[in-house]
């Protein structure tokens, strides 16, 4: 029975070999889809494990380690852009060696990734170069870098100079991995437990709709699939001779579509790895697929195929008359709405008792998500036929009448074409949820106010410099306009009694002869000494007056400094340079950076995640386009002896039309309606568990993304009109 499966399937006519190509080119974009969203959820933890071994200081070295390494990180910056320096010094011919490396750099010596390496040959060296002493001795190889544009140096330095410096530690071993907290300061890399979680909810998402199109396709023309197993059972074959040929042809094609799916993959797997979804591109063998990843599609989409052709043909299984003999099935029940209760049931349940663990959260969450998308799936007949009732109540033309009719006596067939619809619009209100919401409370202009000087923030009390440790000649170099000091007030001294704005009081001081230079906010009239804040900035907007401090200003010297505040022009030369000269005089973890440029770096997160949200998004709609398309057409195929018969008795074509936009429109703007609010609904349910955030109105844009969806859903629809002419002739009534 194999080999006459397979005969039908490869020789089986046009028909066959048509429908054999478009299952096949159906899955392969499903299969294609689903191996970039597993690839890229793996190559996004393989890419943050990269940063593991430059944080390798926040483990100290063991007694027993031999000829540990004194390690200092320092996260510095050019021109708006993120760079991880490690400055060490070997003690023995034992100290390990990062990766990247081909041998510890020795004092006087650092290596450089291929991009920072160019940017200091064009750079001039008074804004980048010097800021690395010796020679360049070589590049650090892809294995040490997060992205193939990361700004990478290690430096080498003499153990007796690099061990005296605050900061440094000793270091036995080199990390592989991304550390879970960093209480000694970190260079990216730090999995957050909401982005482990968010990640995991993104592929269950995408996973979803990929399988509801692989089951569309496989479905293709069921109906004319039907007909010719139920003769094969009239001439005398057996359940089990049927079920084998059935399976044969649909795994072919899902066979076929599977291997078409990798290649598809790897032809775009560069173009994928370019784009940068976490904030930074990816290097294209972190879009690697596991043994497991590999064998897990290539043998579960076939095997998947297989099943669901077998549940489809259940029917012919009972009898050899079953295609002739339907009966009208049992209309569906109002229970179908308990799962998608108790999904929602279960999310509410962890407000205020998320897990502290990832593990525990992805526990806590995944299983809501992912029973809220069954619910929706279950309860979606149900929601049809109530649709169809309402429809067919108040249906005034026969188009509605039939089409109310023909939903109401089989909900189910008329909620599978816009199952995969509902479950991308659920998905897209989840997403669009969580991001907006996250957007609004974390990233609101009015959070960071706008300096444009560069900010030498010394963070740690006990080792704050005092007298003036602003590098000599630093106020004297092209583009800079002022040079401030902000000061930690001795304990005991009154904070002044008025707030400022919504920021509370200052707790810093600083010389009003230094306000009035840079020119950020001012005293009051005859004060000497004020308080501010560290950065020397008010809330946005704000031009007030700095609160006046008691302190004379001859004592200001004996305080500790908080912040080497340096204002300049702005220009990229200027304030490149003027960090050089302070990184050189202070090597501190992070080097002086700007309120915009980490405002900046912030952003660029968000930014990463808003893409993402996007992806998942347009990816779920045109994956539920292509789910769509192939359920509509395969629909009228197998529908095309029935609409033929009504053309025969005088029915118009276009009233046929109207039925088909009528079936396919009622269940999904019904379900539709039910999906954004359970996806919206969810979304405020996680937030306020996970993050205890309430969800924050969609923008216009959302409403926008939704309506387009839908009307995109029945551009669709409208589509496959033309078939409708050509497979309702006259020869399509004759019995077959």
């Amino acid at each position: 029975m194999i080999r006459f499966g397979l005969r039908l399937t490869l020789a089986g006519g046009r028909e066959a070999a048509v429908r054999l190509v478009v299952i096949s080119l159906a899955v392969a974009l499903g299969v294609g889809l689903l191996l970039t969203a597993l690839a890229g959820a793996r190559g996004v933890t393989t890419q943050n494990d990269r940063y593991g071994w430059a944080n390798s200081g926040n483990t100290a070295a063991a007694p027993g380690d031999p000829d540990p390494l004194w390690w200092q990180l320092r996260v510095d910056g050019f021109d708006g852009r993120t760079a991880g320096r490690v400055d060490l010094a070997a003690t023995g011919p034992a100290s390990p060696v990062p990766p990247g490396l081909p041998r510890l750099p020795a004092a006087g010596e650092y290596f450089a990734s291929p991009e920072l390496a160019r940017l200091i040959a064009v750079t001039p060296p008074d804004q980048l170069g010097d800021r690395f002493p010796g020679r360049l001795a070589g590049t650090i190889g892809p294995e040490a870098l997060p992205a193939p544009d990361s700004l990478v140096a290690v430096v080498g330095y003499a153990p007796e100079e690099l061990s005296k410096r605050p900061g440094v530690t000793r270091v036995g071993t080199i990390s592989t991995v991304a550390p879970t907290s960093c209480p000694n300061g970190c260079w990216a890399g730090i999995p957050a437990s909401g982005l482990q979680l968010i990640l995991a909810v993104v592929s269950l998402a995408m996973i979803f709709p990929l399988l509801i199109l692989i089951g569309a396709a496989t479905r293709l023309a069921a109906a004319r699939r039907e007909q010719r197993f139920a003769a094969m059972r009239l001439v005398g074959a057996t359940p089990r001779q049927v079920s084998v040929v059935s399976a044969v042809e649909s795994t072919v094609s899902a066979v076929a579509g599977t291997a078409l799916g990798f290649v598809l993959f790897l032809l775009l797997r560069d173009t994928m790895a370019a784009i940068p979804f976490t904030g930074a591109p990816m290097f294209p063998s972190d879009l690697a697929l596991g043994p497991v990843t590999t064998l897990g599609v290539a043998v579960g989409v076939p095997v998947a195929a297989a099943l669901v052709a077998r549940f489809a043909l259940r029917r012919v299984r009972i009898s050899p008359l079953g295609v002739a003999r339907r009966a009208t099935p049992k209309p569906p029940r109002a229970w179908r709405l308990i799962p998608l209760a108790l999904g929602l049931g279960e999310l509410s349940y962890f407000i205020g008792r998320r897990p502290d663990t990832t593990d525990g959260q992805l526990l806590a969450f995944l299983p809501g998500i992912f029973v809220v998308m069954i619910g929706l799936v279950v309860a979606g007949p149900w929601l049809t036929m109530t649709g169809a009732r309402l429809v067919a109540r108040r249906a005034s033309r026969p188009a509605s009448l039939i089409a109310a009719r023909r939903l109401a006596d089989n909900p189910w067939a008329g909620f599978r074409s816009v199952s995969g619809l509902v479950l991308a619009l659920f998905v897209t209100s989840v997403a669009v949820g969580v991001m907006g919401t996250i957007t609004a409370d974390r990233y609101t202009p009015t959070e960071a106010p706008d300096t444009a000087a560069l900010i030498t923030l010394f963070r740690d009390d006990d080792l704050a410099p005092t007298g003036d440790p602003a590098p000599a000649g630093l106020v004297a170099q092209p583009g800079v306009r002022a040079v401030v000091l902000t000061r930690i007030p001795p304990e005991g001294l009154p904070i002044p009694e008025e707030e400022i704005g919504d920021w509370g009081w200052p707790h810093n001081l600083v010389s009003c002869a230094d306000v009035a230079r840079a020119g950020a906010g001012r005293c009051a009239d005859g004060a000497q000494v004020a308080w501010t804040w560290l950065d020397l900035a008010g809330p946005p907007g704000w031009s007030g007056t700095w609160p006046t401090a008691d302190v004379e200003p001859a004592a200001l010297a004996a305080y500790p400094v908080q912040s080497i505040l340096t204002f300049t022009d702005g220009s990229t030369a200027a304030v490149e340079q003027a960090r050089t000269t302070l990184q050189k005089a202070h090597p501190m973890l992070y080097s002086p950076y700007s309120e915009a440029e980490w405002r900046a770096e912030s952003e660029k997160v968000f930014h990463g995640w808003q893409r993402l949200a996007n992806v998942v998004i347009l990816t779920s709609l045109a994956i539920a386009g292509c789910s769509l398309a192939v359920s509509v057409a395969g629909g009228l195929s197998d529908r095309k002896r029935p609409f033929s018969m009504l053309r025969l008795t005088g029915v118009p074509l276009g009233m046929l039309r109207r039925v088909v936009a009528l079936e396919a429109g009622t269940p999904l703007l019904a379900a539709a309606v039910v999906a954004v609010g359970s996806g919206l609904l969810a979304a405020h349910l996680f937030l306020t568990a996970q993050m205890e955030l309430a969800l924050t109105p969609p923008a216009i844009s959302f409403y926008v993304i939704v309506i387009a969806g839908i009307a995109s859903s029945l551009g669709v629809v409208a589509s496959t009109m033309p078939l409708l002419r050509r497979i309702t002739g006259p020869e399509a009534a004759r019995n077959e």
